[in-house]
This record gives structure tokens, C-alpha cells and sequence, in this order.
């Protein structure tokens, strides 16, 4: 099996999603590092090894942790072994620590929310009309990343002012160039930013998140206090990384495909098929790391071997033909069926993809009623990847407004 070398500056996604779907569904793949794993690549047997309880999250179970051969100052220590929280997790542990933030993101309860994402969404476009006219703008950071992070920050309770530092923090924490040795102390600082925030809630409780997980451990379900900062920096990572590149993306994919942007500015299509083909052709996250085989596991005609670690390939599977038909590799946004799993399958999936979902799906349309002539300030080959070999991230979206 030829060994796949994941491109840790990200520098053509499309070509290394193309060349994992080519090695079948089972490839055999180096993560920046050198460290060795294997990805599924193919729709059907991604969605059956995420219900195939032989796969773990029990870092415990790899052959290379278990051999010490995964340094602690590895780059991308903190997406394999970020602490106990529910993706750690399986079985009873994993119902346990999920419950409480499933229930509180259940499509009924995520939708209470949108007269408050509307309110956002309002505000973000008001300073963006309010900059100066003329220059390019770089819709990423003024909209795209403040809207999400402002949404999950107050379902959580976390204040403003913490935002910068965040935002510092979460760079180096995804990003496959943050150096080695500073790779230990930002996980400490991370650590010491999340335990702050949760014992600021303990003493003074509100109506957030993180101050029902604390309330919950409290009243017998048992959350640690580890757990409960685990969570919650999982909540905030993951609840602001993927709705980021979701409008980031589509917004691409309608500047390049204007005959479908045409139709959808008409109201034509609905603005939940672009999302959900944004999902499926251009997926917000590449690559999701990582689980381990607890014994030999037949993927196709390949095996996964038992301690081996898997990664689930998103940005290939997305463009599966045995799932898509021929036309896997195009943006249609009239596709139907369009049965993807860019938020997962099976007892895993993502708790926010409500969330997700109902933000890119008030904010575009505003973004567009707004700045209907809105346009790409460069060539879209001039667009460039963001070093991070999970998320599919833009350095930046340089747009002329109108």
C-alpha cells in the first residue's frame, strides 16, 4: 500500500483528496510529523467504520502511543490527546458527557436562537457597511469569524474580552507550523484560560452552558471538573472553527459559479441546498483525527490493522462517485439526493450541526440582500489555505463589497 504524504501546508486540498479517493477506500497516509495512520476515504465505509464499535477513541489502544513514538510537542498533540471529554470517549462514558450538550443543541432549542443570530448577523453587516468604500475587504475575519464565535461564546457564557486571546490560542493549537517547542505551553495556556472561565461560572452562574454542565455535576450526573473544561473548549473549538470555513466556502463557491449564485440570488434555489452542497463539495473540516482499531478490520479488499490509527477523510469522501454519481466533483446546488456526512454518522456525529446550520443559513442570505454586488477581490487562485490539515480554512477572503 503506497503511503500518502499529508501536505501539512495544505497547498492543493483538492489534488490530495483526489489522490487518497484514488488509493480506495483504505489509505495508507503520513500526517505532518512523519506520524503514520491510515484515512478512509469512500462514503460507504466511512459511515461504516463510524458505527464500528472495534474503532475507539482510546488513544490507549495505538500501537505508536503505546510504543512512546508520539512526542508531546507534537504539533497536532492537542486534536489526539486533548483531555477527557466526549471525543475521548465511547460507549456509557460518551452518552454521559454528550447528553447534556445534545439536549441544550437539539434542532428545536438551536432554533430559539435566531432572533439572536439575526440580531448578530445585523450587526456584523452594519460594520462592514461602515468601513471605508473602496479597499477590499477581508470577509473572513470582519464576518465570518466574529459571528460564530460571538453566537458559541454567549451559548457559553464566555465573555468578550476573551476573544483575542482565544484567537491566538486556537491558531497555534490547529496549525501544523506552530513550533515544537511551543507546543506544551499553549496547551497549559489553553488549559488555564478554559478552568478560569469555568470557575468564573461556578461562583457567579448564568444562563449558559457551561453554567448547566457545572449545575449538572452538581446534581449527580457525575462531570468532573476536568470533564466540564474539556467540554467546553471542545464546544468552543470545534462550535466557531467549522462555521467559519462554511461561509467562507460558500461564498467562494457562488463567486466562481455565478450561473448558480444567479439562481439562488433569484430565490430559484433554496439557500439550504447551497449549504448543504457547500457541505458535501468544499466540507469545512478535511480530515477528523482520530481513532484506533481494537482488532483487524476488513475495509473493502485492505485491512485496517488492529492499534493502527484511523482518520476520517471528509474532503475525500465528499466526492465519492459511488456515493455521488459522475458528477461528485462539481458544484450543483440543484443536487438531489444529497445524503453527505461532513457533520459525521453514526452515535458521534457533531451535537452543532443545528447550529452550524441555522447560522450560515441567516447570515448568507443577509450577507447577500446587503452587498448584492458583492465579488472577489483576487482570482479565486490566488485564495490560499490556511495551514491546518483538519480544518478546510482560508488564510483570508479579500472581497469588493459593491
Amino acid at each position: 500500500m503506497t503511503r500518502i504524504v499529508l501536505d501539512p501546508l495544505v497547498a492543493d486540498l483538492d489534488a490530495e483528496s483526489a489522490a487518497l479517493r484514488a488509493a480506495g477506500p483504505l489509505a495508507e497516509v503520513e500526517l505532518p510529523g512523519g506520524v503514520h495512520c491510515y484515512a478512509v476515504t469512500h462514503h460507504a465505509e466511512a459511515r461504516q467504520l463510524l458505527t464500528d464499535s472495534r474503532v475507539v477513541k482510546d488513544i490507549n489502544v495505538w500501537n505508536a502511543w503505546q510504543r512512546g513514538e508520539i512526542p508531546m510537542d507534537w504539533p497536532l498533540i492537542g486534536l489526539v490527546n486533548p483531555g477527557r471529554s466526549m471525543l475521548t470517549v465511547d460507549g456509557a462514558d460518551h452518552r454521559r458527557l454528550r447528553a447534556l450538550v445534545a439536549q441544550a443543541l437539539t434542532v428545536k432549542r438551536v432554533e430559539r436562537l435566531r432572533s439572536g443570530i439575526e440580531a448578530l448577523t445585523s450587526a456584523s453587516l452594519d460594520r462592514l457597511a461602515a468601513l471605508p468604500g473602496g479597499e477590499a475587504v477581508d470577509l473572513k475575519a470582519e464576518f465570518a469569524y466574529p459571528l460564530p464565535m460571538n453566537v458559541i461564546s454567549e451559548l457559553m457564557g464566555v465573555d468578550a474580552s476573551d476573544h483575542p486571546r482565544l484567537k491566538e490560542l486556537f491558531e497555534k493549537f490547529f496549525s501544523t507550523q506552530t513550533p515544537p517547542e511551543e507546543v506544551p505551553q499553549m496547551m497549559a495556556d489553553l488549559g488555564t484560560l478554559f478552568t478560569k472561565i469555568v470557575d468564573d461560572k461556578r461562583a457567579n452562574p448564568g444562563d449558559d452552558l457551561t453554567s448547566a454542565l457545572i449545575a449538572a455535576s452538581e446534581d449527580g450526573d457525575h462531570l468532573t471538573n476536568e470533564e466540564i473544561v474539556n467540554t467546553l473548549q471542545l464546544i468552543i473549538a470545534a462550535g466557531h472553527e467549522t462555521t467559519i470555513s462554511l461561509v467562507v466556502n460558500v461564498v467562494e463557491a457562488l463567486q466562481t459559479h455565478p450561473e448558480q449564485r444567479k439562481r439562488v440570488l433569484s430565490g430559484e434555489v433554496p439557500w439550504e441546498n447551497v449549504i448543504e452542497e457547500t457541505l458535501r463539495w468544499n466540507t469545512p473540516t478535511s480530515h477528523v483525527l482520530i481513532r484506533f482499531a481494537t482488532e483487524d478490520i476488513e475495509v473493502g479488499d485492505k485491512v485496517l490493522p488492529k492499534g493502527e490509527g484511523l482518520i476520517v477523510s471528509f474532503g475525500a469522501l465528499g466526492r465519492d462517485e459511488k456515493q455521488y454519481g459522475p458528477t461528485a466533483g462539481e458544484f450543483d446546488v440543484t443536487r438531489t439526493p444529497n445524503r453527505h456526512i461532513a457533520f459525521g454518522h453514526g452515535p458521534h456525529v457533531c451535537p452543532g450541526a443545528a447550529l452550524s446550520r441555522l447560522e450560515a443559513g441567516v447570515a448568507l442570505p443577509a450577507l447577500y440582500e446587503r452587498f448584492p454586488d458583492l465579488d472577489l477581490a483576487v482570482p479565486a487562485s490566488d485564495l490560499r489555505n490556511k495551514p491546518i490539515v483538519t480544518q478546510n480554512d482560508l488564510h483570508e477572503l479579500p472581497v469588493d463589497l459593491g
